[in-house]
């Protein structure tokens, strides 16, 4: 069996005498999606963290490619291929879909900031740009206004400057939040479209989006992994019944 492209070792973070990832071993599998699971609190979000950089573990080990990242700073992960998706928040709200993008590019690049507000008008920068935004389905919004985009959009948007870093492995925190049925599903067939050709490790709560796109599940409760094995195995674990998904396992 090959190495897994990520994996950490007894990994831990405490807060105060909170442990949000106590012990943790997890392995990510070249070209799988692999979810992550569990109940709020259960340091999902603390893990994202420590494996794209911005959060450093107190004890441990993390290891992408093969390589110890536990101490490299995020920028330094991204020039690996580690990334985690932008936040709304990341996002210049007055500036184009299209430039929200470019500026990413630029980034990955290596380029100076200096003349971010004409990246979108650089062909070295647009072109690639454009062709992510293509990916994701928002090739007609490429002239829009950030602001002026729905919320599922702009979900859209910060899954393509994501991808126009040309990660090798995604971090997903979440994608799905705060969408109606329609978004959800048209993320769902869009993170469909991604598999294989990158490498995704995803937190979210939608527990039919997850069993859909799914080859592996971790369930974390307490910072811990209290189990790990593909979707019907994980849907048939009594303990995970019990500790978390309960009657959400009565999925389609």
């Amino acid at each position: 069996m090959s190495a897994p492209l990520l994996s950490t070792d007894s990994l831990v973070k405490r807060f105060g005498g909170l442990a949000a990832t106590d012990g943790l071993s997890l392995s990510v599998a070249e070209g799988e999606l692999h979810a992550l699971i569990g109940p709020n609190g259960a340091g999902k979000t603390t893990l994202i963290g420590q494996l794209s950089g911005e959060l450093t573990p107190d004890s441990g080990t993390i290891l992408f490619d093969g390589r110890d990242v536990t101490r490299l700073p995020v920028h330094k992960r991204a020039q690996r291929g580690l990334a985690r998706s932008f936040q709304i928040t990341s996002i210049f709200p007055s500036f184009t879909a299209l430039d929200n993008v470019a500026l990413a590019v630029q980034a990955h690049a290596g380029h100076s900031f200096r003349f971010w507000r004409d990246a979108g008008r650089d062909r070295r920068l647009a072109d690639p740009a454009r062709a992510v935004l293509e990916r994701v389905g928002l090739g007609a919004r490429a002239d829009t206004r950030a602001d002026a985009l729905a919320h599922g959009e702009k979900r859209q948007l910060e899954l393509a400057m994501a991808l126009a870093t040309g990660p090798r492995l995604l971090l997903l925190d979440e994608p799905m939040a705060g969408m109606g049925p329609e978004d959800s599903a048209r993320m769902v067939e869009l993170l469909q479209e991604l598999k294989g050709g990158v490498t995704i490790l995803l937190v979210e709560h939608d527990m039919d989006a997850v069993f859909a796109l799914a080859d592996r599940i971790t369930v974390l409760v307490r910072g811990k992994d209290l189990a790990s094995g593909p979707p019907e195995q994980i849907r048939n674990d009594p303990a995970v019944r019990e500790a978390y998904l309960g009657d959400e396992l009565e999925v389609a």
